[in-house]
């Protein structure tokens, strides 16, 4: 699989198994904390706090909260993209269709469920508000290297552009759906189910 660059960089990557421990019990504090407080509350002393360590090992990892948010964004891609290749391994290899409604559970999935998804993503709302570009680009590179193997197709530069304008498409549309109602409005999501089907149909059928 091509390599997706990091949203950032951590000061220093976790090498002995307790360390790694660490850091995850800091990244998940700092999304529970994200859903509690929001991220002007957020603080690196409330992450350390919550993550049961000391203030110094928030900032061993990281400089700042905008790096949590950022490393956090990173651990949601991962995540997902685990999820996606579970499901796409007890599909029929070349059912588009069926991918594609497991590429869309799954977000829809983590929408509802992972703490701190709603504010950070896949870092499409770093800074948390802004919805920027380069995460959806990053996403849909992701989700192109890793469907192609499954339909049989070259993961070319037009295979890499449908999945990146099916990719901007659904993410504008779930954030609509998100906006109606909290648990994501069922309408919406069946409409953007539709648009996607439409939309790849021209290329993938």
């Amino acid at each position: 699989m091509k390599s997706v660059p990091h949203a950032t960089s951590l000061r220093r990557a976790p090498v002995q198994r307790r360390s790694a421990e660490r850091l995850t019990r800091i990244l998940d504090a700092c999304a529970a904390l994200l859903d509690e407080v929001g991220y002007d509350a957020l603080s690196t002393r409330a992450v350390a706090t919550r993550a049961g360590v000391p203030i110094g090992s928030v900032y061993r990892f990281f400089g700042n909260k905008r790096q949590m948010a950022d490393a956090l964004a990173q651990r949601n891609l991962e995540r997902y993209t685990e999820q996606v290749t579970g499901r796409l391994d007890g599909a029929r290899p070349g059912d588009w269709r069926a991918a594609m409604d497991a590429v869309l559970d799954e977000y829809l999935s983590m929408k509802r469920t992972a703490p701190g998804f709603s504010l950070v993503d896949f870092g499409n709302q770093i800074p948390v508000g802004a919805r920027h570009s380069e995460p959806n680009t990053r996403v849909a590179d992701r989700l192109t290297d890793l469907l192609s193997a499954h339909l049989g197709r070259t993961p070319d530069e037009e295979l890499r552009r449908v999945f990146l304008v099916a990719v901007e498409s659904a993410d504008t549309l779930v954030q609509l759906a998100f906006r109606v109602d909290p648990r994501g409005d069922e309408a919406i999501i069946h409409e953007t189910r539709e648009l996607l089907r439409a939309y790849l149909g021209r290329v993938l059928d």
